[in-house]
């Protein structure tokens, strides 16, 4: 694991943290679909991503769930970080979108490194700061684009983050991610395939 740490996170944090960090963190493989958290419980520990793609969301009343931001290798999630230091109740679900593989750190390092590496201080308020940019172009997404742009960044997103331009999914989870009906994604993916920006398959939606 050292080694991973080393390649993932050698050029941000110093040796004596990456080695502080082997030590107690608690190496964890999940497989796609998993939850990893929901709303409503306490956090004791803070995810550092290694690989793979996470989805935050923002639950409702009724139950729907609206997407924030995807969390990569490399990143780790503030709304997490804030729940542990200040021992509160999660209000977020985060689902792994693909197989993760990722290291849980205990909340009482992190304040203890807050203090003793820079590095680890400077990686939190970036994290902070990643995470609030994403939120305010989800809240612009939103508040800005109708339906069809909407769905355009999404997929443009998702190859992003698979790397592929097959994207595996359902028109029901698109739906819910977006916060709208199943019916509505069907008829803008039709438009999207008569104009020529990608074709509909039986299991996936290719990109052109």
């Amino acid at each position: 694991m050292i080694q991973e740490l080393k390649e993932y996170y050698g050029s941000q944090f110093e040796l004596p943290l990456i080695e502080e960090i082997n030590k107690v963190a608690t190496f964890m493989e999940v497989p796609a679909g998993q939850d990893l958290m929901k709303p409503g419980q306490y956090i004791k520990s803070m995810p550092l991503l290694l690989s793979g793609s996470i989805k935050i969301m923002r639950p409702d009343k009724e139950g729907n769930e609206l997407l924030l931001y995807h969390l990569e290798r490399g990143n780790t999630c503030a709304m997490t970080m804030t729940c542990c230091v200040g021992n509160t109740k999660s209000e977020i679900h985060a689902v792994t979108e693909t197989p993760v593989k990722l290291l849980m750190i205990p909340v009482a390092k992190m304040e203890e490194w807050s203090s003793k590496y820079k590095t680890w201080r400077n990686f939190v308020f970036a994290s902070y700061h990643t995470r609030m940019m994403e939120l305010l172009e989800s809240l612009d997404n939103i508040a800005f684009n109708n339906m069809d742009e909407r769905l355009e960044n999404y997929l443009k997103d998702k190859i992003k983050i698979l790397n592929s331009k097959h994207i595996y999914t359902t028109h029901k989870d698109i739906a819910a991610d977006l916060h709208t009906s199943r019916v509505v994604i069907s008829r803008l993916l039709k438009k999207m395939e008569h104009i020529g920006k990608i074709a509909l398959h039986r299991s996936f939606i290719e990109v052109l």
